[in-house]
């Protein structure tokens, strides 16, 4: 067992991280920083510090970090319109190396030689902490407990949390039978009756959005300025980026928005289901690329969509912090300088349906588009040329006799 002195825990001051906390002290002897972050998760966590104090932490750190989540993780995502499995958002996957981050930070600001963290061994999870980890401080200790310890049920943490006097209410209201993530982005929600794939999901697991048959039955439209990539005020009103996320999932959530039912491939191997809800993530998805259609280079934008799916692994994957993801990271922030504009969107029943997109940077030129005449400013009979240069090599093959198959 490695030597350690002091260990920053990213604590909730839940039943799994108050037993790590209590068994990090009690297995390493040591000292224990605890370090809690506000991603928007919707809880109160101010309550963290009274039980990590109880428990004889010294240090505590509790930091909303709302803003700098959705600025410096969120939007920088969405400006390469990045999903994962042509489904999923990545709102888990997006918070881990803010945290990673966090807790090195914190690791050097206090002198502990070691993190710790409540991801189990078969999660993504603990392999996107420890490679942010590694990747901002090559030499940190990272002590993983359900990589180690015999606790692996919850009736077991219960056990001991109470053999330990440790701030747990072991009755009361009923538990979720989910495990659930959550934050400014995203709720998730695995296990329980979604370890069948067949068996529908329940309709009271959700938190954020009505079912869109009890969505309302007239349709919401909001309107979306961006900046650079970036959403910077809703209906006119300038928002900060925590703000416009927070006011999209509302509005989403309201209109039945953003509900996803999935199997992914794990990073570990197996193939796990999971429900999340992602309302504002929705909407923005939609919405940026109505304004790129407008704005982006034809081959540019092709380009973007050819890369973003080894940009959404990398994320999904835990490769934030990676050289390969820092130079996707300026290619794309490069062709956002002139991504400017207006985009109103109609949402109607679970639906984002894009009506309307105006920038003073568009490239969409109404004067060669149009089906009526357009006083020459296109030469129909410049396709010709086109199109039989492009065909030269499939008529040289066919008069050779070449067959495709």
């Amino acid at each position: 067992m490695a030597d350690v002195k002091k260990v920053v825990l990213a604590y909730s001051g839940g039943l799994d991280t108050s037993v790590i906390l209590k068994w990090l002290q009690d297995t390493y002897n040591c000292e224990v920083v605890t370090f809690t972050a506000d991603l928007g998760q919707g809880e109160e966590v101010e309550p963290a510090r009274a039980k990590a104090k109880q428990m004889g932490v010294k240090e505590v750190f509790i930091e909303d970090l709302r803003e700098e989540f959705v600025r410096d993780f969120v939007y920088p995502m969405f400006r390469a319109n990045t999903v994962y499995e042509g489904e999923y958002l990545l709102g888990t996957s997006i918070a881990r190396p803010l945290i990673a981050k966090r807790l090195i930070e914190i690791a050097n600001a206090t002198g502990a030689d070691a993190i710790s963290h409540g991801a189990t061994g078969k999660g993504n999870d603990q392999v996107r902490f420890e490679l942010g980890a590694y990747a901002l401080k090559p030499g940190v200790k990272v002590i993983a407990p359900w990589r180690e310890w015999d606790l692996l049920s919850r009736e077991k943490l219960m056990d001991y949390a109470e053999a330990h006097n440790i701030p747990i209410e072991r009755h009361g209201k009923k538990k979720s039978p989910y495990s659930m993530d959550a934050n400014l982005l995203h709720i998730s929600y695995e296990g329980g009756v979604l370890e069948d794939t067949w068996t529908e999901h329940e309709e009271d697991m959700w938190k954020w959005t009505v079912s869109p048959e009890k969505a309302p039955d007239a349709a919401t439209y909001i309107e979306l300025t961006y900046r650079k990539g970036d959403i910077v005020a809703i209906d006119g009103k300038d928002m900060s980026p925590a703000q416009v996320l927070t006011e999209l999932n509302r509005i989403g959530g309201a209109n039945g928005i953003g509900r996803l039912d999935i199997v992914e491939n794990r990073y570990v191997g197996m193939k796990s289901r999971g429900c999340y809800e992602t309302p504002g993530g929705t909407i923005m998805l939609k919405a940026h690329r109505a304004i790129e259609s407008i704005t982006l280079d034809r081959e540019v934008a092709h380009l973007k969509d050819e890369l973003m799916p080894r940009y959404a692994k990398l994320i999904y994957t835990g490769y934030w912090w990676s050289p390969e993801r820092e130079m996707l990271q300026q290619m794309i922030d490069a062709s956002q300088e002139h991504v400017n504009g207006v985009v109103r969107l109609k949402l109607y029943k679970g639906n984002v349906i894009v009506v309307g997109r105006k920038s003073d940077d568009s490239l969409f030129d109404a004067n060669i588009a149009t089906f009526e005449e357009d006083g020459g400013a296109y030469n129909q009979a410049d396709a010709a040329g086109f199109i039989k240069l492009n065909a030269l090599r499939m008529r040289i093959a066919a008069n050779k006799g070449r067959k495709l198959f």
